[in-house]
């Protein structure tokens, strides 16, 4: 793509699943170099011989670590930051490691961003962050109010917006990996609740997400994709149909800090919201600290939230037809589908 012509690309959080679809989609193009940070060096190693590329570049690091960010940063036209800590039950019996990776961790990003003149940096959120009642969904909500606040700094050359998304179709967390291993040992399928819907987006998705957020993201916004959702039920039974299989369906109940369905969007930020067909712009509060004048405004009318119970709903065959968008899931099926 030429708006990333000759441009250095940073990506915190590179070995995670996000970081290997840009590498993917644009490895190829006449991006200059896309430089990985993490702490995991064995997946960078695998990085490395995987995609045995020289205009990737690795740095080993921690984004609690202003110092390391600085390290990785120098030189860098554009950032991407999805370094997080993702798994809710995890961030729920350490919520304040969660709150040192996703919250001090996303303003030492930005700070440094700013300190070096980066041209855009694009925070990456959830839709746990709306509503929020985990502390994995608590420090990514206040990692988008870091990302907000330091978009007001007046005269500022770095551009900070964000986006937001929903659970990524078989990406670290998602529970797509979690069926399919199951059904392969023809094991029982364990699910909290049928009735539970998520939004499907792919990575491809996730990643065109971002690129448009970098296009058209101004300071302060989070930018939404509109996706349509599917019940964990019917998630199950896509999943045994692709594979031609029938296994027992085991209830667990919800895990902690989980909720029925995704929120993207909440009622409040709906007021402020602008549709761009495709996605929603969600403006930053332009509103000062002079509170007095806002009193005789009056309030603005409240819209319906954007969740995955309110989106366009998936039948099976729609559900089956986007998760063999999922490489594996379209390998590991290709012969039962051509038995059909």
């Amino acid at each position: 793509m030429t708006i990333f012509k000759d441009k250095v690309l940073l990506i915190t959080g590179g070995t995670g699943s996000f970081g290997n679809a840009v590498l993917k989609r644009f490895l190829d193009s006449d991006i200059k170099e896309i430089r990985i940070y993490s702490r995991d060096e064995k997946k960078q190693e695998d990085m490395r011989w995987q995609y045995n590329n020289s205009k990737i570049r690795y740095y080993v690091g921690d984004v609690r670590n202003i110092r390391s960010v600085d390290d990785a940063m120098q030189g860098v036209d554009m950032v991407f930051h999805a370094a997080a800590l993702k798994q809710v039950p995890s961030c729920e019996f350490f919520p304040i490691e969660a709150v040192k990776t996703n919250t001090l961790g996303c303003e030492n990003v930005i700070d440094s961003a700013i300190k070096n003149n980066v041209k855009k940096v694009v925070v990456l959120s959830t839709d746990k962050a709306v509503y929020p009642i985990s502390a994995m969904g608590m420090t990514k909500a206040l990692s988008e109010k870091v990302m907000i606040a330091k978009s007001r700094v007046p005269d500022m050359e770095t551009v900070i917006c964000g986006t937001r998304y929903g659970n990524v179709m078989a990406s670290r967390g998602s529970v797509i990996p979690l069926f399919v291993e199951q059904i392969k040992a023809r094991k029982s399928l364990t699910i909290t609740n049928p009735e539970m819907t998520r939004f499907m987006m792919n990575l491809d998705s996730a990643v065109d997400l971002v690129v448009y957020a970098y296009q058209h993201g101004h300071n302060g916004d989070i930018l939404v994709q509109k996706a349509p959702a599917t019940t964990i039920g019917t998630l199950a039974d896509a999943l045994m149909s692709l594979y031609k299989t029938v296994r027992p369906i085991n209830i667990i109940g919800t895990r902690h800090g989980e909720k029925l369905y995704e929120t993207l969007i909440n009622r409040e930020e709906m007021t402020n919201a602008e549709d761009l067909g495709d996605y929603y712009r969600i403006r930053a509060d332009a509103r000062d600290l002079n509170y007095a004048k806002y009193f005789v405004e009056g309030k603005q009318e409240i819209k319906e939230e954007y969740t995955s119970h309110n989106t366009r709903r998936l039948t099976l065959d729609e559900t089956r037809d986007i998760l063999l968008t999922v490489d594996y899931i379209f390998q590991d099926t290709y012969h039962y589908r051509m038995t059909e």
